[in-house]
């Protein structure tokens, strides 16, 4: 038998008006962490999803084998009955559903057309334990954390007999705590036997998991490189992805900041249902023109429901407190006062909230300010489509027209739209959550230089981000959260990870 489990060759597969994979080759060794490294763009999913069967036999070019046998697959059920199983970056969990439920949707634990239940939660309790989580297999999976719901996804594909698991991006929603015991988990699954191959932009993860990666950029094969040698680094990672050296990670800026534009006092904010439950408590910051104010905050910490709260107050009840605006009170009771007052909140969760992937380019980059194209209350197709067309050149948006589906663009397009949509709302504040959640260390870069673009303009900006190195990289001051409360306002040069880490960590008084 070979010493790799999987070969796949010469896969090519097209979409209209663009070529996904043209005569890509990957090759994963029996037993070893295989990372897949690109853009966005690049590939790396489209691949994963000819290998899974959600692109059947017939769709594409090119051979596939397994344990040194060719496959087709017809769809995913055919691939999971050959030990393939795949966990996507979207979770497919549902909320509703028992955890025990979830693990064994669609393979239940059945005789004569009726589910055993104690056998399903018997069963369901010891794959729980195996990927080290200590939950209730009864417990509805809509009641955990993010990083809870990636484990029971493993305890899924584990409850099918996997012997090749695919990773799409496992990590990019969660903290750092739960990362590494992710990574753990994936270890732990390599000494068993299971063969990974993982998807991730975190390249501090992959050379501290992965045996080999192999890089893909612009649909095709760069190379394999095998990370147990010490040569490989992450730039020399960075360097197969982008083409080019990519020496510093951050755009130079030379900070030019004015007068206060915002400033939010006493803000405090109690969760939307649990009434008599403070998310945020007493809250204080500002943020001035031409200025990047980043926060920081472990998961839990309230930093979106920060935002959201401030953003028209679509978060929370009972809200109390008060905002500037240019040193004048404002009041922004709902989503379209926080626009007209010029404040825009870019949100973490592009796919279900920022965007319609149903929509084009052009409907997305318009719905923030429909009224700046219409004339006696009709909007002018034309100028809409010119103004997307502007947007698409200026952000490098990659797609074949403004006419295409958002839904398909890669994760970096897809936050360059939402960029788009509020730069030609034209905002005085604009909050950045996550702006770069997902998204690969190339489109990165494009991505802080439009913000540095924007706080040029004299733009106030916010950045909420969960990796420090970024608010490191990019902001001016930092505020640091902790348990619904702002604990300290660091200026970049006094800033450290560790300093901030102490303060995100800082217990109530």
């Amino acid at each position: 038998m070979s010493d790799y489990i999987l070969q796949m060759m010469g896969i090519t597969k097209s979409f209209p008006g663009v070529k996904a994979l043209q005569d890509v080759t990957l090759a994963v060794a029996r037993g070893e962490v295989h990372a897949v490294c690109g853009e966005n763009g690049a590939g790396k999913s489209t691949l994963m999803k000819v290998l899974s069967g959600v692109y059947p036999h017939g769709t594409y070019d090119g051979e596939i084998l397994l344990d040194s046998e060719p496959v087709s697959f017809r769809d995913i059920k055919d691939s999971e009955r050959s030990g393939i199983v795949i966990i996507h970056q979207e979770l497919a969990l549902s909320p509703y559903l028992s955890v025990a439920e979830n693990i064994f949707l669609g393979n239940e634990r059945a005789a004569r057309g009726f589910i055993n239940w104690n056998e399903t939660n018997v069963r369901a309790a010891e794959l729980l334990r195996r990927v080290g989580l200590d939950l209730n297999p009864v417990t509805p999976a809509g009641d955990i954390g993010v990083g809870k719901q990636q484990l029971v996804e493993i305890a899924k594909a584990l409850s099918k007999d996997v012997k090749l698991l695919i990773l799409d991006e496992p990590t990019a929603a969660l903290n750092d705590e739960d990362s590494q015991h992710l990574l753990g988990l994936v270890r732990g699954l390599r000494e068993d036997g299971i063969t990974c191959i993982i998807i991730s932009h975190k390249l501090n993860e992959i050379r501290a998991i992965a045996d080999s990666v192999t890089i893909l950029r612009d649909g095709q094969t760069i190379e394999t490189l095998s990370l147990q040698e010490d040569s490989v680094t992450e730039e020399r990672i960075i360097k197969g992805m982008v083409g080019r050296e990519l020496t510093n990670r951050y755009p130079d800026r030379t900070p030019d900041i004015g007068e206060e534009v915002l400033r939010v006092e006493d803000w405090t904010v109690h969760h939307p249902r649990e009434h008599a439950r403070t998310v945020i408590h007493n809250a204080h910051l500002t943020v001035r023109a031409g200025e990047i104010v980043g926060i920081a905050g472990l998961m839990g910490a309230g930093r979106t429901e920060l935002a959201m709260s401030i953003f028209g107050r679509s978060y929370g009840s009972n809200i109390s407190g008060k905002l500037y605006k240019n040193g004048r009170e404002i009041t922004a009771r709902t989503v379209q006062e926080a626009i007209r007052h010029g404040i825009a909140y870019a949100t973490e969760d592009r796919k279900r909230y920022g965007l319609n992937l149903i929509e084009d380019i052009k409907r997305n980059i318009s719905a923030s300010a429909l009224t700046k194209l219409a004339t006696r209350g009709w909007v002018d197709g034309g100028r809409e489509t010119v103004v997307a067309q502007d947007y698409k050149s200026s952000m490098n948006i990659k797609a074949p027209s403004v006419a295409a589906v958002t839904g398909k663009l890669s994760g970096g397009n897809q936050q360059k739209v939402v960029l788009s949509k509020w730069m030609f709302a034209d905002p005085d504040v604009l909050i950045l959550d996550e702006p770069t959640r997902g998204i690969d260390v190339g489109a990165k870069y494009e991505i802080y230089t439009i913000i540095n673009k924007l706080a040029a303009q004299g733009k106030a900006v916010v950045v909420i981000s969960s990796e420090l190195p970024e608010l490191l990289g990019i902001c001016d001051r930092i505020y640091t959260l902790a348990q619904g409360r702002i604990t300290a306002e660091v200026p970049i040069a006094e800033a450290t990870p560790e300093r901030l880490m102490q303060y995100m960590t800082q217990e109530k008084e």
